[in-house]
C-alpha cells in the first residue's frame, strides 16, 4: 500500500488510476491525515441458485399477519388498498 498526499494524487492522478487498476492500493492524506484509501473493488460474488438456498434455508417462515401488523402500525390503516389487497388475495 502507498501513501501519498492529496496534493500528490491531484498532480498524479492518472498515474495512481493506472496503478490501482494493476492492483496497487493507495491512502491519500491531508494535512497528514488519511482522508480515503483507493483501490479495486472485490470481484462480483456470482452465486449459484444452489449456494443462495443454501445461505436462506435456514430463515424463518414468513408471519404474514405479523407483516400486515407492521405495516399498518408503521403507515397507518388507512393507506389500504382496500378488499382487493393482492397480499392477503395470496394468502388466502
Amino acid at each position: 500500500m502507498k501513501v501519498i498526499s492529496q496534493q500528490e494524487f491531484d498532480d498524479t492522478l492518472t498515474e495512481v488510476l493506472e496503478a490501482v487498476e494493476a492492483g496497487e492500493t493507495y491512502q491519500v492524506t491531508q494535512d497528514g491525515r488519511v482522508v480515503f484509501e483507493l483501490r479495486l473493488p472485490p470481484p462480483p460474488q456470482n452465486l449459484t441458485t444452489a449456494e443462495v438456498i443454501e445461505l436462506v434455508k435456514d430463515l424463518p417462515p414468513v408471519d404474514y399477519a405479523k407483516m400486515r401488523a407492521d405495516i399498518d402500525e408503521f403507515f397507518g390503516d388507512e393507506d389500504r388498498i382496500g378488499d382487493d389487497d393482492p397480499w392477503e388475495r395470496r394468502r388466502g
